[in-house]
């Protein structure tokens, strides 16, 4: 038996997350909505217990649904042709990861890595449309370095998230 979480976002209804009852009832089934909650954090039904890092790597470890990757393209407003690339994504893998339904567990922690970069810089900038605009220009603080691009490595991620802390603090980058 499967029960849909779900989240209430600007008066939509939209699935979360389904959970699995069976041995332990945290265990994830399929999960949706990883992208909007790295991005927007817990709200409505959904609270941060319902994405525990354990249960994250879980989710992770089986594949995002490429549903994630469109809902990542859409709030970041990248063309999907850039963005596939930033994640390390062919057209060819692209195709058949739509024909399978789903990620592969490298490219679901990229598509949350660039989620999570997302969700920091709204945290920081106060805005979608500012958060989007400083991802997607080049930055002095990362030498000239498009965020985005930069952070197509695990190192260059921390580095944008290191930029973005300074950002928050009034620090001189």
């Amino acid at each position: 038996m499967s029960k849909p979480l779900t989240k209430q976002h600007a008066g939509k209804t939209s699935a979360v997350a389904v959970v699995r009852e069976k041995s332990a009832p945290w265990t994830v089934k399929k999960a949706s909505g990883v992208v909007s909650y790295c991005v927007h954090g817990p709200g409505g039904k959904i609270v941060a217990a319902d994405f525990t890092t354990p249960k994250l790597i879980e989710v992770l470890r089986s594949g995002l649904p490429v549903q994630e990757l469109n809902d990542l393209q859409t709030t970041l407003e990248v063309p999907m042709e850039k963005l596939v690339p930033m994640l390390g994504i062919s057209k060819a893998t692209l195709h058949r990861r739509k024909a399978e339904g789903k990620l592969d567990p490298a490219e679901s922690d990229r598509v949350v890595r660039f989620a999570r970069l997302m969700g920091r810089a709204l945290e920081v900038l106060e805005s979608e449309e500012s958060a989007r605009q400083w991802l997607t220009s080049p930055q002095f603080g990362l030498g000239g370095a498009v965020p985005l691009e930069y952070a197509e490595t695990e190192v260059g991620a921390r580095e944008v998230e290191d930029l973005l802390g300074r950002i928050e603090y009034g620090v001189y980058s």
